[in-house]
């Protein structure tokens, strides 16, 4: 009997506190719904800064550009223009600077198209095709942008001066490359050609051949593929590229000034003319062969924003 009333005794402890032991396994629920509710809530926590640090921030981001970009460009519009319109147009009127602005127009207008070939060629091995030596290429195409304008410039010196490489032989034949257009133009396309072929490549890998293949499958051949398959897809990209090296190629300084000799009225290019000018205090022509320069460079930020526009777009067509 005692046996059977310990029992008793045990069943009915079990049951008076089965009621306490349900309610504190089920208590904790509540918690953990907060606990996952906080992840979600945290990023959204992390990215809001206070008002004064955003206030700071934007402040700073403001008075730097004012100060290292506004504030360069009123300062030369304002001595462009600083004895009035007439000045402005009898400096940009002389001999020696339109003769400066149209070498500077000749020499990019070879750069570019040299470039723009260049660039499509360039682009579309790299990105079409598997090859041995291709990253060694992709190496090439990034050499002007970690090597000194200058040092480049001293490279054609060296090659096609007097007594370079090239020096004896270009003498004997009555042929000049160096202090004249040639020499200018080949310094300007090495300092220029990275930008089509770096504009283009990022775009026609991430397009792939899937078009190209299904146009030849129908029977298209290699040129009509690229006119009517390629072209159209890139025509955005290539543009962009081209706006940039054109920018480039006008306001090329330091590699000209090696390869050029300074002779005025026929192988100075704007950039060049500026210098020269504004060390013989000639204020007003300088800088309004600068304001020219840096209407240019205007346009070309407008251009640029205007085709990145148009690539975005572009880019979330073929991605819907």
């Amino acid at each position: 009997m005692s046996m059977q009333t310990g029992l008793v005794t045990s069943t009915r402890q079990l049951r008076t506190y089965a009621p306490t032991t349900d309610v504190s396994v089920a208590a904790p629920a509540p918690r953990l719904e907060i606990v996952r509710a906080q992840p979600a809530m945290a990023p959204r926590n992390l990215r809001t800064e206070p008002g004064p640090i955003r206030f700071i921030i934007i402040a700073l981001a403001i008075t730097f550009l004012s100060v290292f970009v506004v504030l360069p460009l009123v300062v030369v519009f304002a001595s462009a223009f600083s004895k009035g319109i007439m000045a402005y147009l009898a400096a940009l009127a002389e001999p020696e600077a339109m003769a400066a602005i149209k070498l500077t127009l000749v020499v990019a207008a070879i750069s570019v198209t040299l470039n723009l070939v260049f660039g499509v060629i360039a682009a579309w091995a790299i990105s079409k095709f598997e090859f041995t030596g291709k990253t060694f290429l992709i190496t090439l195409i990034d050499l002007p942008f970690s090597v000194s304008p200058v040092i480049s410039g001293l490279v054609f010196v060296l090659l096609f001066g007097a007594q370079g490489f090239f020096g004896t032989w270009l003498q004997a034949h009555n042929v000049h490359i160096l202090f004249a257009v040639p020499g200018i133009a080949l310094a300007t396309i090495f300092v220029t050609f990275p930008f089509v072929a770096r504009a283009l490549i990022p775009l026609m890998q991430e397009q792939g051949t899937q078009e190209e293949e299904a146009a030849i499958s129908l029977g298209a051949s290699g040129l009509q593929t690229f006119f009517r398959v390629t072209l159209p897809n890139i025509k955005w990209g290539l543009l962009y590229g081209v706006l940039l090296c054109n920018a480039r190629a006008m306001g090329e300084f330091g590699a000209v000034s090696v390869v050029s000799g300074h002779i005025r009225g026929e192988t100075n290019t704007m950039p060049l003319l500026v210098e020269i000018l504004y060390n013989e205090y000639q204020f007003v022509a300088s800088f309004a062969i600068a304001s020219l320069l840096a209407m240019l460079a205007l346009i070309t930020l407008v251009m640029k924003t205007i085709l990145e526009r148009r690539l975005g777009e572009t880019e979330v067509a073929d991605g819907d």
